[in-house]
C-alpha cells in the first residue's frame, strides 16, 4: 500500500515531487513561444517527466517512486472526474442536434478506425493502439489519460499515444487556418463552408481543447461577428466530445469484460467492468449545470463568486492532470519502446486523415440534414 507505515514518508517525497516538476511545467507552458503554439502544460509535463525517466531516475530516492505512481493512477482519476466543471448541458444543447451527432459520428467511426488499423494493418499491441484512439478520437492528452486506468496499460504505451495527439494536433493548429483560409472560407473557397459550420467541422475533428481554441483565433477575418460565432460553435462541439468520454469508455469496458470471457473465461461469470470515475465525470458536469442555471438568477455579486470558484477549481484541476501526466512519463523507459517501430504514426496519420477528410463530409452531411 502507497501509504502503509514503511512507504508512507516515500510517497509523500514523491507526490511532492511530482508536484513540483508539474508547476514546473504549468510555468514552461505560459511562457510566449509554448503558449503561442497552444502546447498545455500536460504535454509539457510528460515531456519533462521522460526526460527525467531516461536520465535522471536512477540519481533519486527509489522510495519515491510508490509517490509517482499514486500520482499517476490515483490522483489522475480524481483529476478526471473534477473535468466535468469545464462543461454544462445547456452548452452543449445550444449547438443542438448537428453538433451531437457531428461529435457521435466522428468519435465512433475514428475509435472504430483507429483501432483497426493499430491492430490489423500496422501490428500493434491491442492497448497502444486503443489509447491512441483515443486521444484522436475524443480529446486529446486528456482523453488517453481517462482511457488508461480502463486498460491498466504501461506507462510507455500511455506515452506512445499522447506523443501522436501531440504531433497530429499540432499539424491541425496551423493548417486548419490554411485549409479555411485557401478552399473553405465561404467567398472566395470552393468547397464552401459558412463560419460556424466550420467551427462544428473544428470542434468536431481537432484532438486537444486549447487547439480548437486557437484555430478560429489564428483565420484572418473582417467580420468579427462570424469569427466570434465559428470560436464558440467549435469549443462548445469540442465540449460535446469531451462528455463522451464517459459513455465511450463504458461501452469499451463492457467491451474488454465481454472479449475476456470470450478468450479465457468461458465458464466463469462476466465480470463488468465499469470506470466509475467516467460516471462521476458526468455527475460532475450535471452538478456544474444546476450551478450554471442557478447563477443566471442569483444576485450580481454571488454569480461572480460562484464563477471565480470554479474558475479556480478548474485551473487545480489542470495541475492535478499536469501532475499525472508528468507521472506517467516518470514511468516512460525509452527501452519499452522497442519493437513499435514506425507503427503507431502510421496509425496516428491514418486517423488525423480521416479526421481531416471524412470530418469534413460527416460534417457537411449533417448540417445538410438537420
Amino acid at each position: 500500500m502507497a501509504f502503509s507505515k514503511e512507504k508512507r514518508a516515500g510517497t509523500f517525497s514523491g507526490i511532492i515531487f511530482v508536484a513540483l516538476v508539474a508547476a514546473a511545467a504549468t510555468y514552461i507552458s505560459e511562457l510566449a513561444p509554448i503558449a503561442k503554439l497552444g502546447i498545455s502544460p500536460l504535454v509539457v509535463g510528460i515531456i519533462i517527466g521522460i526526460f527525467y525517466a531516461n536520465t535522471l531516475h536512477n540519481h533519486f530516492p527509489p522510495s519515491w517512486e510508490s509517490g509517482i505512481v499514486f500520482s499517476g493512477k490515483k490522483i489522475l482519476r480524481f483529476a478526471i472526474v473534477f473535468y466535468g466543471f469545464r462543461i454544462t448541458f445547456q452548452q452543449i444543447g445550444e449547438v443542438g442536434m448537428q453538433g451531437f451527432m457531428v461529435s457521435l459520428l466522428v468519435l465512433s467511426s475514428t475509435m472504430i478506425i483507429g483501432i483497426w488499423l493499430g491492430t490489423k494493418i500496422f501490428k500493434m499491441d491491442r492497448d497502444t493502439s486503443i489509447l491512441t484512439a483515443a486521444g484522436a478520437s475524443v480529446c486529446g492528452a486528456a482523453a488517453v489519460l481517462a482511457t488508461e486506468p480502463v486498460l491498466k496499460a504501461e506507462e510507455h504505451k500511455t506515452a506512445v499515444a499522447v506523443s501522436m495527439v501531440v504531433l497530429f494536433g499540432t499539424i491541425s493548429m496551423f493548417m486548419y487556418p490554411v485549409l479555411y483560409s485557401t478552399i473553405i472560407e465561404p467567398a472566395t473557397g470552393f468547397l464552401h463552408m459558412a463560419p460556424e459550420t466550420f467551427g462544428i467541422y473544428v470542434g468536431g475533428t481537432i484532438h486537444e481543447v486549447a487547439q480548437v481554441v486557437a484555430v478560429p483565433a489564428s483565420i484572418p477575418m473582417t467580420d468579427h461577428a462570424a469569427q466570434e460565432a465559428m470560436a464558440n460553435t467549435a469549443v462548445i462541439v469540442k465540449m460535446t466530445r469531451v462528455i463522451m468520454i464517459a459513455p465511450m469508455l463504458i461501452v469499451l469496458g463492457l467491451i474488454l469484460s465481454y472479449l475476456a470471457k470470450k478468450e479465457g473465461n468461458e465458464g466463469g461469470k462476466l465480470k463488468l467492468v465499469i470506470p466509475w470515475f467516467a460516471v462521476y465525470f458526468v455527475g460532475m458536469a450535471g452538478v456544474n449545470s444546476l450551478i450554471h442555471n442557478y447563477t443566471l438568477t442569483a444576485p450580481t455579486d454571488t454569480a461572480a463568486t460562484i464563477t471565480y470558484l470554479i474558475t479556480n477549481l478548474n485551473i487545480v484541476d489542470t495541475f492535478l492532470l499536469t501532475m499525472a501526466m508528468t507521472a506517467l512519463g516518470m514511468g516512460t523507459r525509452f527501452a519499452k519502446f522497442k519493437g513499435l517501430g514506425l507503427a503507431p504514426l502510421y496509425t496516428a496519420g491514418g486517423m488525423f486523415l480521416w479526421l481531416v477528410v471524412g470530418g469534413f463530409v460527416i460534417t457537411q452531411m449533417v448540417v445538410a440534414t438537420f
